[in-house]
């Protein structure tokens, strides 16, 4: 039987999915993260079906979303979405330190994965964490730098007053090339990773993820099942039940 625990691990707010059985064991751990405006509710269909392959499934709770709620208004959401990014990669840390403290986690087994804003922080988790044995990126996109770019001038272009200075955003631009894993896709090393996309994603641009994963697909010679893209032609920003069911398949396979 799968047990779901709403609970607190670090101090943060998660979703704790493990069958019950296996509660109180050490187990491979997948951390999944929601998307943007979602909650960690929001996810618990993925969490079900991997906790039923023999997975500890945390769902921790981004800043600002669900019970961690501000009251702040869209655009000031808006405003904060690295910082929220940012501190959830983080937070990731902290979450897998606490369990492996509690001995629950084979360190040797430990997957990360997301929706959206979640597969963003995916991404950039990877450039963090060696710790992270393979990943699963729905929806998301490792261009930290040139996608925060581009959000600002869609700003401006919307006559939008921003709430920094041009030196602030350059400190941001500066702090985000750190987490930004198409500047440094050799972090990578060959650990298997998964996308998934639609083609007609008008949040995060299919294109650029597309054309990373072709960039990288050098760095996986040899390794060719450790890399893996599905592109759908009839998707927009919503995973299909094809994409949830193939990233359930990955983790059977990689972690």
């Amino acid at each position: 039987m799968v047990i779901v625990e709403k609970t607190k691990i670090a101090d943060i707010p998660a979703l704790h999915i493990v069958k019950n059985q296996i509660k109180d064991e050490k187990a491979p751990l997948i951390l999944f993260v929601h998307g943007f405006g979602s909650a960690k509710e929001h996810n618990l269909h993925y969490a079900y079906l991997y906790a039923e392959e023999g997975f500890r499934v945390v769902l921790p709770e981004a800043d600002y979303h669900g019970e961690r709620d501000k009251g702040l208004e869209d655009l000031e959401m808006n405003f904060k979405f690295w910082d929220i990014v940012i501190n959830e990669i983080k937070e990731l840390q902290r979450i897998k330190d606490e369990l492996v403290g509690k001995g629950l986690v084979d360190e040797t087994r430990i997957g990360v994965a997301g929706t959206s804003m979640g597969g963003i922080v995916t991404l950039g988790a990877l450039t963090q964490y060696p710790w992270i044995k393979t990943a699963v990126s729905l929806m998301g996109s490792p261009y930290y730098e040139e996608f925060c770019r581009g959000q600002i001038e869609e700003l401006k272009r919307h006559d939008i007053e921003l709430p920094f200075t041009d030196a602030e955003l350059e400190e941001k631009y500066a702090e985000l090339k750190k987490y930004d894993l198409s500047l440094q896709p050799e972090k990578l090393n060959g650990r298997p990773l998964f996308f998934w996309h639609g083609e007609k994603d008008k949040m995060v641009p299919f294109k650029y993820t597309y054309e990373f994963y072709q960039e990288i697909q050098p760095l996986y010679k040899g390794k060719e099942e450790n890399l893996s893209f599905i592109a759908d032609n009839r998707a927009d920003h919503k995973v299909t039940r094809e994409g949830l069911l193939a990233s359930v398949d990955w983790f059977r396979k990689h972690l």
